[in-house]
């Protein structure tokens, strides 16, 4: 009893002086059992032991004079390790560069430390912009809408189509770059994220934020006054969905994978209501398709990336539940065969629509399936890569079966005069 009250005196203070049997207790303890213990975060840092393991790590306390050395032993250490392409590893030279300049600098007091001038070249800036605004998957959003409104029941209108579109990217770059605003702080400690413009610095955040009001007001302007008012409240409540609820529910809880489809499942839905200006059962269908689209899709890729979530303190279904993530993937992969089946039950295409895509709902379920299977890098990587080209084939042959405006006009005629 005296070596278990010892031991645990000792994990909390950490200063308690125990007896041999507290300290021979403790070391049996942590050969046997990973004990989860909470120390201040003020000393200390975390270091990853094993796969999803970690566990914290007491920082060695040195002097201002250690420090420097240490740190000049790392610079010199860095700069006499090769690189092997200079061209590709631009973004390391310039941190070498930075921190040699660093080192040559006085020592400065920690109120100097937190300011420095950050100069834009305007050259570099739209390719700064546009990693802030994550262009690929702005432009996905934009296919997605675009898909909606042309598969809606309603006579093409070029100039609708081109406003809805231009707004509804304006829409998402704006909802990206306040997201990237946001987790600063977690994306430096995650190597997929350690690039990007605010964290290395690139532009300031009041230019980010800038850039995102630019965005956002005339995108949802455009959608409210040029198309109609509800693709514009839609497009207003995806990015708060994504900047307010998803962006901080990342680090709270695996239910930020469900809001996070949701958010994708807007778009195509802004882009029927932009055609048809009414919220109906085919707007839900398409909603409902990218809906389930997207587990298959984030949980394949978030299963390479577990370490990475794990150190940015992303709780994510791949890192607190991996058999559900494998799960939930194989259930959303067969669900895309069923809501394939209830597009000509509500009229929004042709019977020929689920027949003509069951071969690629089989082929993502059949990957889903070995995901589930194996829960390895392999089918996870070709699980996602099926998720790529499994969705603008699917919304391409959707449209290809779409009903005819003119075939449903003419059934309406012989419904109100059956002579």
């Amino acid at each position: 009893m005296r070596g278990a009250a010892g031991m645990c005196l000792a994990q909390i203070h950490r200063t308690v002086a125990v007896s041999p049997a507290a300290l021979r207790l403790h070391q049996i303890c942590r050969r046997n059992i990973r004990w989860l213990v909470f120390h201040p975060p003020k000393c200390k840092y975390v270091t990853q032991c094993g796969v999803l393991c970690q566990r914290a790590k007491p920082m060695p306390d040195l002097s201002d004079s250690a420090i420097q050395e240490e740190e000049k032993k790392a610079l010199s250490a860095a700069l006499a390790m090769p690189i092997k392409d200079p061209s590709k590893d631009h973004y390391a030279q310039e941190e070498l560069a930075a921190s040699a300049k660093l080192s040559m600098q006085p020592h400065a007091s920690p109120e100097d430390r937190g300011w420095k001038e950050i100069k834009v070249n305007l050259s570099t800036l739209p390719g700064i912009l546009a990693r802030l605004s994550k262009i690929r998957l702005s432009a996905l959003v934009v296919i997605t809408a675009s898909a909606g409104y042309a598969i809606a029941p309603v006579p093409f209108d070029l100039s609708c189509f081109l406003l809805a579109s231009v707004g509804t990217g304006l829409a998402s770059c704006a909802a990206n770059s306040i997201n990237q605003f946001f987790e600063v702080p977690f994306d430096s400690n995650m190597n997929r994220t350690k690039s990007r413009p605010l964290v290395r610095g690139q532009i300031s955040p009041l230019l980010a934020v800038s850039f995102a009001a630019a965005c956002a007001i005339p995108g949802i302007s455009l959608l409210t006054f040029a198309v109609n008012p509800l693709t514009g409240a839609l497009g207003a409540f995806n990015i708060f969905l994504y900047t307010c609820c998803y962006t901080p529910m990342k680090r709270l809880s695996i239910t930020n994978t469900w809001v996070g489809s949701v958010v994708g499942a807007i778009p195509p839905i802004m882009g029927w209501t932009a055609a048809t200006g009414s919220l109906d059962a085919g707007a839900l269908l398409l909603g409902a398709i990218l809906y389930s689209w997207q587990f298959p899709h984030f949980n394949a890729l978030s299963w390479n990336l577990r370490e990475d979530y794990s150190r940015g303190g992303y709780r994510m279904m791949s890192v607190t539940h991996p058999d559900m993530c494998r799960r939930v993937a194989l259930r959303h992969c067969l669900a895309l065969i069923g809501l394939s089946t209830l597009a000509p039950v509500l009229d929004v295409t042709t019977w020929n629509f689920p027949i003509i895509s069951l071969p690629i709902n089989l082929y993502i379920s059949y990957l889903g399936y070995k995901f589930y299977r194996d829960a390895d890098r392999n089918s996870s990587r070709k699980l996602f890569f099926c998720s790529l080209w499994h969705l603008p084939t699917l919304l391409l042959l959707m449209l290809t079966c779409k009903k005819s405006v003119v075939g449903k006009k003419e059934e309406k005629k012989v419904i109100q005069d059956p002579r």
